[in-house]
């Protein structure tokens, strides 16, 4: 009975987000504006830097790490966000795991970004192996206000000092404001009990920085991307960030997971791990995203995994697709990165004249 029972929902989500695509229609750009987010998977240059923990990524590294592989990772980066969107290019794109200002720098000035005129946004963080987020922005559709990077400083020991969360405000072409959160949460390196604390952590300082913006206006549109390192129905995202899959019309400070219903309903995900799918990376916004009916809006089911084939290998052990990651431990492979992007694209109802 609760096969037939899954079986039912699962085809009926699968048949509500096909309709819902049908009723896009034609795609205009001043009417749409997409964000993407994507763990790059260890994005360094090639120089040492004295003051990180960088040196496997050098050419005398144990990693081997050299122009031709670095260049090869930009390219390959470049190449996925110019085809997450095959209309035109995210307005918005969340960064983690890149090193510094430089490969940002390097990586919008390929040929497949170039014409974004994209802008950064990004600070050195506390990581001991110097890995931070960021931002990347189109200047001709998203003006910065102001950005601040907020400390998560639940660690007790130095050598386990984590990454910021960025905080970005803007807006955009029609003058709506934007609050935007890129995170990276601590890995689960050591185990899942033993580091949930730092997620937790993380979630409640995020937490309290949503919540003191909603009571000023409750129709704040907030948008929240990254890696958790946690899943949408982890402690530290369900119950301390308040993120979850309620359909609602009553006014609530509870935030909305696009992607929690992908991976409990449909079992995707953006990191494999011995086979199992995790939704590490989400996208998370205010309850006035989805109700906004005069500006930018995205539907319930407006989360997308980008798993396009190019991105994935067989492995023969598990029998599976997953991501090919650019290292797998220390052998060199040169694939894109072990985990997936995710994208959502707000709309807006086309302006009368």
């Amino acid at each position: 009975m609760k096969k037939f029972f899954l079986l039912n929902l699962l085809c009926f989500f699968s048949f509500f987000i096909f309709s819902q695509k049908k009723k896009e229609g034609k795609y205009i750009r001043k009417n749409n504006f997409t964000f993407a987010f994507y763990n790059v998977e260890n994005l360094f240059d090639t120089e040492d830097d004295p003051e990180k923990l960088d040196d496997e990524f050098t050419p005398d590294g144990k990693r081997k790490w050299d122009e031709k592989r670095y260049n090869k990772k930009l390219k390959r980066i470049s190449k996925v966000l110019n085809e997450i969107n095959s209309k035109e290019l995210p307005e918005i794109i969340g960064l983690c795991e890149i090193e510094n200002l430089k490969v940002l720098e390097d990586l919008i000035s390929y040929p497949k970004l170039k014409d974004g005129n994209y802008g950064i946004v990004h600070k050195d963080s506390p990581d001991m192996r110097g890995i931070d987020v960021a931002l990347l922005y189109r200047q001709d559709e998203f003006e910065i206000l102001s950005h601040e990077s907020l400390k998560v400083k639940a660690l007790l020991s130095d050598m386990s000092r984590t990454r910021d969360i960025l905080y970005v405000k803007g807006k955009t072409n029609n003058s709506e404001l934007f609050h935007i959160f890129v995170n990276h949460w601590s890995s689960r390196r050591g185990g899942v009990k033993k580091t949930e604390q730092k997620r937790i952590t993380a979630g409640t300082i995020l937490r309290k920085r949503v919540s003191r913006i909603l009571s000023l206006n409750p129709n704040s549109k907030i948008f929240i991307i990254g890696d958790f390192n946690d899943e949408p129905t982890n402690s530290s995202v369900s119950n301390i960030l308040k993120a979850n899959n309620k359909r609602t019309n009553s006014e609530t400070k509870e935030l909305y997971n696009l992607l929690y219903d992908r991976h409990n309903i449909l079992g995707e995900g953006t990191q494999n791990y011995k086979g199992r799918w995790y939704m590490f990376d989400q996208l998370i916004v205010s309850q006035f995203v989805l109700k906004d009916k005069d500006g930018y809006q995205i539907g319930f089911d407006g989360g997308h995994v980008f798993n396009e084939k190019f991105l994935l290998y067989r492995n023969t052990k598990i029998g599976k697709f997953v991501p090919e990651r650019t290292f797998q431990g220390k052998k060199y492979i040169g694939g894109y990165s072990d985990h997936l992007p995710v994208y959502m694209t707000l709309r807006k109802k086309s302006q009368k004249k």
